[in-house]
Order: structure tokens, then sequence, then C-alpha cells
């Protein structure tokens, strides 16, 4: 089980960075208020609801082994509440650019409701996917190293080191995480990454268009939330299943795909959705 070793791995680094800054090596830890504050906050805010949820599950504490929907619902509400307030109050950010279709957009207290519905659907979306061996590692690698050159392109150097951190944590994983895996995620590093996602695209938000691209880079995570909700919903409502089974991943297993097939398969549409938004970055510094 690799629970823990994210936050630890990541903290390990702050903290480094921390002990350079304060001997005169470095000018700034990856602990900065303009450009790291609120990613970091993301990461391991997220991180210790996955956190206890993998310890609780391990011990084999509670009725389903682990934090049940509330309560893991409640954190990411309590957390993702303060990431709204951080943007709309603090930093004063109430627009998002909808370039090209309509520009900036500002949308006043409507902005940090968006903010706080999306880091939820961000973070449930990247924990339902985790769910073959290497699928969200190799997927959550290719989106972070897109964030990553983004925020190298706006110069926010420091956010772009931490999502480097970040992508090297995610690929020493993925030696041992892929099929058959001798290592696994767990909702601690599956929340962590999504934590990490939803606060930089808010973060990128404040200086660039982010938002169409981010939808096109985060299509399959999308794809398999809805896939997940519908069968919540239609199981709900009608008393029966929408799908054989859900999310989309293990639909494609029912279908007769093999797990690594579907790996491999979801890792080379992720990487012509990050190929797809890069291109789009690069058109609208270009212009």
């Amino acid at each position: 089980m690799w629970w823990g070793l994210f936050l630890l791995l990541m903290a390990v680094m702050i903290f480094v960075s921390f002990l350079l800054q304060k001997f005169g090596y470095i000018n700034n830890s990856l602990r900065n208020q303009q450009e790291t504050y609120i990613i970091v906050f993301g990461f391991f805010s997220m991180g210790i609801i996955g956190f206890i949820d993998d310890i609780l599950n391990i011990k084999n504490v509670g009725t389903i082994k682990g934090l049940n929907m509330r309560a893991k619902l409640f954190g990411m509400i309590i957390f993702s509440a303060f990431i709204a307030y951080r943007f709309y109050v603090k930093l004063g950010i109430d627009y998002i650019n909808f370039w090209p279709i309509a520009g900036k957009v500002h949308l006043g207290v409507f902005f940090p409701i968006l903010v706080f519905i999306g880091t939820i659907y961000v973070v449930n979306a990247v924990n339902i996917t985790d769910g073959l061996d290497g699928l969200v590692g190799g997927m959550g690698a290719c989106v972070i190293c897109v964030l990553a050159i983004i925020t190298f392109l706006n110069q926010t150097y420091l956010a772009t080191t931490v999502l480097g951190v970040c992508i090297a944590i995610l690929l020493a994983f993925l030696f041992y995480n892929i099929n058959p895996a001798k290592l696994f995620m767990g909702d601690s590093g599956a929340f962590c990454l999504g934590g990490l996602i939803a606060s930089t695209v808010c973060l990128l938000n404040m200086r660039i268009w982010i938002f169409i691209p981010f939808f096109i880079l985060f299509l399959l995570f999308s794809i398999e939330l809805i896939t997940s909700g519908l069968q919540m919903f239609w199981k709900k409502v009608f008393k029966r299943k929408l799908f054989p089974i859900a999310p989309f991943h293990h639909l494609m297993e029912y279908k007769g795909h093999h797990e690594y097939e579907i790996t491999m398969k979801f890792w080379l549409i992720q990487g012509i959705l990050c190929l797809t938004t890069i291109i789009l970055i690069f058109w609208q510094v270009g212009g």
C-alpha cells in the first residue's frame, strides 16, 4: 500500500526547501504565499482525508472499512470551501476566462460556488478513476505535467517545482504500480492528486485562459465520474442499473478488454488530450 507516502514525500521536499532557504542556499522555499500556498494546501488537505480513510480501512474500522461517504464529503466540503474563500475573498478573484468563446467573464458570488463544486468534482473524479493498476498514476502524471508546463509559461516557477516534485513521486510510484501492481495508491494518493490539480487550475485561472483547455485535459476523468454518477442515480431513482457496471474502465473490463489493454488505451487517449491542451495554450500565448 502506497498510502501516506505521497504526503510524506511532499512534506519532506517542502521541509528541505525551507532549510535550504533558511541557510541561504535558495531564495524561496516551496511554501510561498503567492504561488504555492493554495496548491500545497489542496494537496495536503484532501490527502489527509484519504489518509484517514486508508488507515481506518487497513485497521478494519467502520462498517464499510474506512470513512463512509458522508464523512469524506464533509471533509471535502470544509477544505473546498476554504479554497473558494481564499480565491474570492483573500485574492479578490471572481472571473473565469472563457476565451475564445466569451473572454473574461466576472461571475461575482457565483465564482466561489463554482470553485467549491469544481474542487469536489475533480477530487472525486480522480479517486473514481483509480481502479486499475497504473491507470490513474499514468493519467495523473500526464495531467500534472501539462499543468507544470503552463505554470512555467506563466513564470510561476515555484508552483512548477511543486508540480515537478509530484510528477517525480508519481513516476517512482508507477514503477511498482504497473500491472501486476506491488504498490497501490489508496485514497490518500488519489485525493492528494485531485486537490493539487483542482487548486492549480484555480491558480492558473488568475493569469491565463484555462477553463476550456482544462475541460479537454480532464475529459477522461470526467467520463469516469459521470458514468459512476449516472449509475448511482439510475439505481436510486429507477431501481435498476443504467450500465452493467460502472465506472467506465470497469465497463470496458466487463466488455472483455484486458486490464493492461484498458490502461494503455487510456494513457494513449490522455496523451492526445494533453497534446491538444498544450497546443491550445500555445495558441493563446502566441495570439
